[in-house]
């Protein structure tokens, strides 16, 4: 990765990087967004509709040394990707910033619980839209502005390895994603850029509280993992960094379990 002139003096791995991390105003993507920065790193922080918790990750970013922007663009929608980098090229020559970027973590994306029977031609777009569809196109549009060397990383879940039949269409969605991964790598190692994807578990955040109400919940959950507690943003955090590092160079098309050996 070639190092962006003029972003930040911070040092680390990622100095010199400019990270664009979607759905970063809270949980997994927020803990991506600070690791990332406190490695160096001018983090873009990405969010669709939570101005107020998008803002509190930047002003925690820079509370630590850290640099970081929040960036605001609604995924699913016609045109999200375009409108994404339009936002993004004019926040970076507002800043005096060279254009491009070097890392893309692809966290954004929507759930939807319902079993075969339950599934509905408008569940499947509304996940699809997101998961996959504004997926492929955050990349396509980002490849234009993403230097060599760059490094692409795929958010996406256990749910690609364990039987999830309560969300069929959510590990339907995920399944896509990594077949996607495999083929970019493919596509995109002459540019020495690697593309990888990190299988979270599952991890404690505001979005799935409601499935940890009770202790008998909460140690049921951390049964799951082999050391018998519950993941946390920053156990996905330090995965995603280190592909996001130079250390990575050598390693892309792969499938990182990040479940704390769940159901091994």
């Amino acid at each position: 990765m070639q190092a962006q002139s003029g972003a930040h003096t911070a040092g680390g791995p990622l100095a010199g990087r400019t990270a664009l991390v979607t759905g970063a105003s809270r949980g997994i993507g927020r803990g991506i967004a600070e690791r990332l920065a406190s490695d160096g790193a001018l983090v873009v922080v990405h969010y669709g509709q939570n101005t107020a918790a998008a803002h509190d990750v930047v002003t925690a970013i820079r509370a630590a040394g850290g640099n970081a922007f929040p960036l605001q663009t609604l995924l699913g929608a016609t045109g999200d990707a375009q409108a994404l980098y339009t936002a993004l090229d004019s926040e970076l020559a507002r800043r005096g910033l060279e254009p491009g970027f070097d890392i893309l973590v692809n966290n954004a994306g929507v759930s939807g619980s319902a079993r075969i029977h339950e599934v509905t031609p408008e569940l499947i777009d509304k996940i699809f839209s997101v998961n996959v569809k504004a997926l492929l196109f955050v990349i396509q549009e980002g490849l234009t502005r993403m230097r060599d060397g760059g490094r692409i990383i795929n958010i996406s879940s256990a749910a690609t390895r364990i039987a999830y039949p309560k969300s069929v269409v959510y590990s339907m969605s995920k399944g896509a994603m990594e077949t996607l991964t495999l083929a970019l790598a493919k596509e995109l190692g002459p540019r020495g850029i690697t593309v990888n994807t990190v299988a979270p578990g599952f991890v404690a955040t505001d979005m799935n509280a409601k499935l940890r109400t009770t202790p008998e919940e909460v140690a049921d959950l951390a049964r799951l993992s082999v050391f018998e507690r519950i993941g946390a943003p920053v156990d996905i955090a330090g995965i995603v960094a280190f592909l996001a590092s130079p250390d990575s160079q050598w390693i892309t098309g792969q499938r990182l379990d990040a479940t704390g050996g769940s159901q091994l």
